[in-house]
């Protein structure tokens, strides 16, 4: 087997080792520190040594081990670390291979010094409070500055060792800053404020040591920053040239590492400090333009991309990147591209980071809690948001497009909803936000941004029973007072057991009659659509009055005999049918051509009917098949006394095909 070591306490060592995780290699990776070995995530085939290693040490290690190759990715500083490695691989004919950090691009206006005495030196003949972000062993170089204990504060790692070297140099605890990394921006800033410091002293530790943050903290509090430059390097290749060489030498591709990144609002501001320390350590980002200028990585390569396939086509064909951030707007959990996405990222490391969604600033606005408020998207997507609203008090709405709030208060005006108050805010997170309020009414006309999000209040919520409604919710009395046949409370309460519907189902009830069973189908799933076929132009219009009169927005009735109006109705999850006029077969066979494992819940009252179920049972090969003949008796006044008055009794046949539905 391929056989490893990798120098691994940096950012790009570490990155290494993730790349090999489950490659056909066996990995030695060694770091100085414990804590340094502790950041590898363990695999099977990576082994972690902590510790320092001599030259001799090394050797012997080569020599037993006979690696195939060995990755020197040590800090840019450790010059002796990164001698020791390539000597001990000349004296055992071991292959060496030099892993650089990137440098980064120096600003005119810094004072630089090539090494620490030089730059002791140099703050000699300066005043004012110094910074020290250069670790601790190099403490001693400036412990004989003049004032050196008031003048001089250190950022070093919380270890033992570093505040060892600390007290050994004189410096006081009260000025020792003890932090592990990464530092933000702000972090430096309130560092080098704390201080009072005057002067940053920090090393070129590229885009991986957070050298970017120090520079731009540093002119936000007017310190001078004092450079120490790098030894001289090595000849060497970037992360992902190593990982190039290593697929030639294993025959495979590895595995890139990809962040899924939400950026929130679309304000640098309002990005995490984990997603800006993935997008500032990303080769490359991958997005939409807009997204791609909220990260501002300056300089770095981008590529547009917003459907999946295409996102993924970039990862597989930009093989002279290794890290991608791909950035996704708002929260990656929170009705975003990331759900599509992630299925096709199989072949890569993936890790996901959330973001500030729109639904919490908007929220934060307007002080409210969201744990009760259920939130529904109507960006490039149909969803019956009018039943929700009508039975809840709160929504939250991703409206989406130029005129998203503008079509929402008008479907909310069309379903009767006018007592309500909306709060629609723009551009949320930038600096021109706008929280506006009104009825639909008064807000239907407005010109939002097309970045908008809206919660809906509503004052008198309706969230009726879902299972077995009162037979007096519905009207079912024709002009010349003759009834429509209704299925009645206590049957239709079964059939709802028996259907099993889901918030998501898309439902079909034939023969909806008074339109009973399609209300609370409806109500059931307010998140999917019912579909409702009625031949008698009388019934259709009682339909379309007790659902709407119930709240029920999410239904479409086809005025015809079934299976015929049938042809339009995406295919089902659930189907009920009430009414068949002798078309039975034809109706389920139409459904089952659909989605052929679709349940059926269908009733019958005459003997007819019942053999062309029974029939129907066996020709369509359902292997889950139940039936249930149900009589009610309800009371009734007679005198002083309450009788029982027994109704038709009623069949209730189940069908349905086992798979996946």
């Amino acid at each position: 087997m391929f056989k490893t070591a990798i120098f691994a306490g940096t950012t790009e060592g570490r990155e290494l080792a993730e790349l090999l995780r489950g490659a056909p290699a066996e990995v030695f990776a060694f770091t100085a520190t414990g804590y340094g070995g502790s950041l590898i995530e363990p695999a099977e085939n990576i082994s972690v040594f902590s510790g320092r290693l001599d030259e001799e040490r090394m050797e012997e290690l080569f020599k037993k081990e006979g690696f195939d190759i060995v990755l020197d990715a040590t800090h840019p500083y450790a010059e002796k670390a990164t001698e020791n490695i390539a000597s001990a691989c000349e004296k055992t004919g071991t292959r060496y291979l030099r892993v650089l950090r990137e440098s980064s691009r120096l600003p005119e206006d810094c004072l630089f010094a090539a090494d620490a005495r030089e730059a002791a030196r140099v703050l000699a003949e300066s005043e004012g409070s110094v910074l020290l972000t250069t670790g601790s062993k190099e403490l001693g170089a400036f412990s004989g500055l003049k004032d050196f204990k008031e003048r001089v504060w250190a950022r070093v790692l919380p270890s033992e060792a570093s505040l060892a070297a600390c007290a050994e140099a004189g410096l006081p605890p009260a000025h020792v800053i003890a932090m592990q990394g990464p530092f933000s921006e702000e972090m430096n800033e309130a560092l080098l404020r704390m201080c009072g410091a005057s002067v940053l002293v920090t090393k070129d530790g590229g885009r991986a040591g957070g050298f970017e943050e120090k520079i731009a903290a540093a002119r936000k509090t007017g310190a001078r920053v004092l450079v120490i430059g790098r030894p001289p390097q090595k000849e060497g290749v970037s992360v992902s040239e190593a990982a190039l060489t290593l697929e030639k030498e294993l025959g495979v591709t590895l595995r890139p590492l990809v962040t899924v990144c939400g950026i929130g609002s679309g304000s640098p501001e309002g990005m995490t400090l984990e997603v800006l320390r993935a997008v500032r350590e990303a080769d490359c980002l991958i997005g939409a333009r807009r997204m791609i200028d909220t990260a501002a990585a300056e300089g770095k390569p981008a590529f547009e991309a917003v459907a999946p396939r295409d996102i993924v086509s970039v990862i597989e064909n930009a093989r002279q990147f290794r890290r991608f951030a791909v950035l996704m707007s708002g929260d990656s959990g929170f009705y975003s591209g990331a759900k599509k996405l992630l299925p096709l990222l199989e072949n890569c490391e993936v890790k996901i980071l959330p973001g500030v969604s729109s639904l919490s600033l908007l929220c934060a606005r307007l002080g409210l809690s969201y744990e009760d408020i259920p939130a529904v998207s109507l960006h490039g997507r149909d969803f019956p948001v009018e039943g929700l609203i009508a039975a809840r008090p709160r929504v939250f709405v991703m409206t989406g497009g130029a005129d998203g709030v503008n079509r929402l208060c008008a479907r909310l005006a069309e379903a009767g909803l006018k007592d309500l108050k909306l709060f629609v805010g723009e551009r949320l997170g930038y600096a021109d936000e706008r929280v506006s309020s009104g009825s639909p009414e008064e807000l239907k006309n407005g010109v939002f941004d097309s970045l908008s999000a809206v919660i809906v209040e509503n004052p008198a919520p309706k969230a009726p029973i879902f299972a077995g409604l009162p037979d007096d919710s519905f009207e079912r009395e024709l002009a010349d007072g003759s009834p429509i046949p209704m299925t009645k409370s206590e049957v239709r309460a079964v059939c709802l057991s028996k259907l099993r519907v889901e918030p998501h189902h898309v439902c079909w009830d034939i023969g909806s009659g008074t339109g009973s069973v399609t209300a609370e189908m409806a109500l059931q799933a307010y998140k999917g659509r019912v579909y409702a076929a009625e031949k008698k132009p009388e019934a259709a219009e009682l339909t379309l009055k007790n659902t709407k009169k119930l709240g029920c927005f999410n239904v479409s009735l086809a005025r015809g005999a079934a299976p015929a109006v049938c042809g339009d109705f995406p295919a089902p999850d659930r189907v009920f049918i009430g009414g068949s006029s002798g078309d039975i077969k034809s109706i389920i066979a139409s459904a089952l051509e659909k989605n052929p494992f679709a349940r059926v819940v269908a009733t019958a009252v005459t003997l007819e009917t019942v053999a062309e179920l029974t029939a129907a049972m066996k020709d369509f090969g359902f292997d889950e098949t139940e039936v249930v003949s149900l009589t009610v008796a309800k009371g009734r006044k007679a005198g002083p006394y309450e009788l029982m008055t027994g109704q038709n009794p009623v069949y209730i046949f189940t069908m349905q095909r086992s798979g996946k539905e």
